[in-house]
């Protein structure tokens, strides 16, 4: 049984209806009694790095939607601590954060590839105890992290794909209209 732990995939139910989180998939980094955090790995934003930061110079490297908190901060998910120091190991081989401006130079000097890294703005936390409400209420369905999906850049597929990953009593699920009302 998979549990609440930093690397973990929170796959939102099918009916879940909160505008910032229907169809996501929130890769949680940090789950402590104070709190947790994450971001959400499958809604692009709508500008791209070179948008938010002119400092780097190739062009429509995907940000994403991180979470409906602090919306004017970019984060980083990453699988190259060799570049970029003081990241934190979340699962083996992918870190969370680290220098921002090893990051952007890394990028402008082409030896980053934008697939080893996901930049989000803004991200999603929760509160002491809000969490583990949520997964009660069965608004999250927990699974392991598959590091392939996390860095996926087909962001409309995570979803359904992270079902179909916990077998076929999800994968079903998968096909679930948003509102079965207007089936």
């Amino acid at each position: 049984m998979v549990s609440l732990s930093p690397g973990i995939l929170l796959i939102a139910d099918p009916f879940l209806k909160d505008p910032n989180f229907a169809r996501t998939v929130v890769l949680l980094c940090e789950h402590e009694e104070k709190g947790s955090f994450g971001f959400v790995i499958n809604k692009l934003f709508t500008q791209s790095l070179d948008d938010l930061v002119p400092e780097v110079l190739i062009n429509n490297i995907p940000v994403y939607y991180g979470g409906p908190v602090q919306m004017d901060t970019i984060h980083f998910i990453h699988r190259q601590p060799d570049l970029i120091a003081g990241g934190l190991e979340i699962l083996p081989g992918i870190y969370w954060g680290g220098r921002f401006d090893e990051v952007v130079a890394a990028l402008n000097k082409g030896l980053l590839e934008p697939k080893q890294i996901k930049f989000f703005i803004g991200y999603s936390g929760w509160t002491e105890g809000q969490l583990e409400e949520e997964v009660k209420e069965k608004s999250w369905i927990l699974s392991q992290p598959d590091a392939a999906l996390v860095f996926e850049s087909r962001e409309q597929q995570i979803w359904q794909q992270s079902l179909k990953n916990l077998g076929s009593a999800f994968a079903m699920m998968a096909n679930y209209p948003i509102d079965p009302s207007l089936n």
